[in-house]
């Protein structure tokens, strides 16, 4: 549900006089409160192991749950788009990122608590220092690599996430 549907009332004042200011705005009339929904910041990795496949992990919670994901998550307040890769690598996998490195951004929609948050998602490639002690925890349900020419996007539940392990692949045509 998009944000201006959710909220009625002025979160400043109470009043109903809560407005559409514009597509990402809601303005009070009566106080004068100006409510901005902007792009919550979010980060996705692409591991690799020695022989080239594709580190993918198993939703365990919604949205999408069961589908295929990367590793990654929300960034906190205060902290880089770099710290929460750290961060988020190893909350949902225990593991080390050795080394990593931007590629590119997408915007995306996502649908969390009946509400539709716009995200900014960073995808980095990066390292890991041992692989072959990755340990599922947070809301990862199972990791595992899969080779490149048997990686799908129809098996990554989230858009951007679909739509960026496209782009990878088009970047990665020698496998």
């Amino acid at each position: 549900m998009h944000f201006s549907e959710l909220f009625t009332h002025c979160p400043a004042c109470g009043s109903d006089k809560f407005v559409q200011n514009n597509e990402k705005s809601k303005r009070c009339e009566s106080c004068g409160f100006v409510f901005y929904i902007n792009p919550s910041a979010a980060v996705a990795a692409f591991i690799l192991n020695e022989a080239g496949d594709l580190l993918v992990c198993k939703r365990g919670k919604e949205p999408e749950k069961g589908t295929w994901d990367l590793p990654g998550g929300f960034v906190d307040g205060n902290e880089t788009a770099e710290g929460a890769l750290i961060r988020e690598i190893n909350e949902e996998l225990q593991a080390k990122v050795m080394d990593y490195n931007y590629i590119f951004s997408l915007p995306n929609l996502y649908e969390y608590s009946g509400m539709t948050i716009p995200t900014l998602d960073l995808f980095f490639t990066c390292t890991i220092a041992d692989e072959s002690q990755l340990t599922p925890s947070d809301d990862v349900a199972d990791c595992f690599f899969v080779p490149l020419k048997d990686v799908k996007t129809e098996h990554f539940g989230l858009k951007s996430i679909q739509k960026g392990v496209g782009m990878f692949l088009k970047s990665n045509t020698n496998f």
